[in-house]
């Protein structure tokens, strides 16, 4: 897979998605927004793939969308719209990959780099990172999606005290209001995310991807109908072999030992 602005590779059941545009401080770009289409192309088609992580070179994880591109396509209504339907698309892509996504965060995750992190399964944070919506401090609203799902992470008022104000939180901050869920210290992001992926790895794909779809469709659907599809998907799920693995396991008293692809 050829990519220009994010670097790709896979060993051990883990597919490795690297913001690559340091200078840029990994700003979004249409050409990152490709890329990125790209990688979720390849975890789709690789059975062998169980997680995925999505980290950042440099000293910034994403200090939102690239400005040069927004100020040549915004006075275009067209090319603008084409541009952030493009976003949409492929953010929703990443936020539906069929294994769990790991963010790790360091530096910086301001605007569309919080709405990045946000179609993440886990998130990461270095001790030192901050986080935020910075939109409001230049006349902007988030339009990559973070109107959307902030709220539905953190509650409508805390969302709408980032982007009223556009202020920061720092990763203990973040840790709080669950945007993050592990704070790491100062330095040791990229060893906690490999490690934490490897754990995910050992799991069930087949129950991984159960919890994930459920957990995903909770805030689309009411209660009654909700828990008729966790019918359906938990049936279904225990009809194969990875559950019938993880019985035999227990009955053993031995760890589960997942088929791996």
């Amino acid at each position: 897979m050829e990519t220009t602005t994010v670097t790709y590779a896979t060993s051990g059941g883990i597919a490795r998605i690297r913001l690559n545009r340091p200078a840029q401080l990994n700003a979004i770009s249409p050409g990152v927004l490709e890329d990125l289409d790209r990688a979720c192309a390849a975890i789709e088609a690789d059975p062998g793939v169980r997680v995925a992580t999505l980290t950042a070179a440099g000293r910034v994880f994403c200090a939102g969308a690239d400005l040069r591109a927004v100020q040549e396509l915004s006075p275009d209504p067209v090319r603008w719209a084409g541009f952030m339907r493009l976003w949409h698309r492929v953010f929703n892509r990443v936020e539906a990959l069929p294994v769990p996504v790991i963010a790790g965060v360091q530096g910086l995750a301001l605007a569309g780099g919080l709405e990045l992190l946000l179609v993440a399964d886990l998130v990461v944070a270095d001790a030192e990172a901050r986080l935020g919506d910075q939109h409001a401090n230049f006349g902007l609203v988030a339009g990559g999606g973070g109107s959307q799902r902030l709220p539905r992470v953190v509650g409508a008022r805390r969302a709408k005290e980032l982007m009223f104000l556009g202020g920061w939180l720092d990763a203990a901050q973040a840790q709080a209001w669950g945007l993050v869920n592990r704070v790491v210290p100062a330095g040791t992001l990229e060893t906690a995310v490999d490690a934490l992926a490897a754990e995910l790895a050992e799991k069930s794909v087949s129950a991984s991807r159960t919890v994930k779809a459920l957990v995903n469709r909770a805030g689309d659907t009411d209660l009654t109908s909700g828990l008729e599809m966790e019918l359906h998907l938990t049936a279904a799920h225990m009809r194969g072999p990875d559950a019938a693995e993880g019985l035999r396991a227990f009955v053993e008293k031995r760890t589960a030992v997942f088929a791996r692809d």
